[in-house]
């Protein structure tokens, strides 16, 4: 991926980080998209930066403000010249029954995993045709059998699938777009996670009987940008096969 510049929404830890350091290892210039998680991204940006000096940089944006896209798309293609990749990570995730649901939940959850995306794509879409570019989403198995007391993120991830499908047709042919729907990677944080039972049987249904590791997921969002130019339009699960088996 050398010379490819890529922005990675949510990048400063967990999944997102891994992707950073993945993509930057494989030769590209990363722009580490982050929220509230500044400590954390301003030291991946130096872990990089010290590998290979200017290669990384940090830009900071709450996605559910209505002008942070395209604000976000301009300053990585001003400090770096083009943008080649976008690949959109960041993510609210947390239990919302029915009978609690109100519209703060539908702004913050539709809003981070669905107009966020939506709007990011839009902002970037012509760098990214002049560039012939490519977006991954980063979805959920859930978008397909949606998680119970999470209403709202199952349908939130299932809107970022059929997106992933409506974008690679109104970007096509010049950019591809497709998504990664992960399955047991990384632990959500908060309490009810923390179950060591509850883990042991959600572990027991993905049929290669392990954990996945952020990295895998890493991987196949560069496969995706940077191995694979015949596909687009398509959601690929890394989950150990748990979605064939919930």
């Amino acid at each position: 991926m050398q010379g490819k510049v890529v922005l990675v929404t949510g990048g400063a830890k967990r999944v997102g980080a891994a992707i950073c350091r993945r993509l930057h290892a494989a030769g590209a210039s990363v722009a580490v998209h982050y929220r509230s998680s500044g400590q954390e991204a301003h030291a991946l940006r130096d872990e990089m930066n010290a590998q290979r000096a200017g290669s990384a940089l940090c830009v900071q944006a709450d996605l559910l403000e209505p002008h942070a896209p395209t604000v976000l798309v301009g300053e990585v293609v001003r400090h770096f010249g083009h943008l080649d990749a976008l690949v959109n990570n960041a993510s609210s995730f947390y239990a919302m029954p029915l009978a609690e649901l109100a519209e703060q939940h539908w702004n913050d959850l539709i809003g981070t995993n669905l107009k966020a995306p939506l709007l990011l794509a839009q902002a970037a879409a012509d760098e990214l045709r002049r560039r012939h570019g490519a977006i991954v989403n980063i979805a959920d198995i859930h978008a397909e059998r949606p998680m119970h007391g999470h209403l709202l993120y199952s349908v939130a991830k299932a809107g970022l699938a059929a997106l992933t499908r409506a974008l690679a047709q109104e970007l096509a042919p010049q950019v591809r777009v497709n998504a990664v729907s992960p399955g047991v990677i990384v632990w959500p944080e908060g309490v009810e996670w923390s179950d060591d039972e509850k883990r042991r049987k959600i572990v027991a249904h993905t049929l290669l009987k392990r954990e996945g590791e952020p990295d895998d997921v890493a991987r196949t969002v560069q496969f995706l940008l940077n191995d694979a130019p015949y596909i687009t339009g398509q959601v690929i699960a890394v989950d150990g096969g748990r979605s064939i088996n919930i």
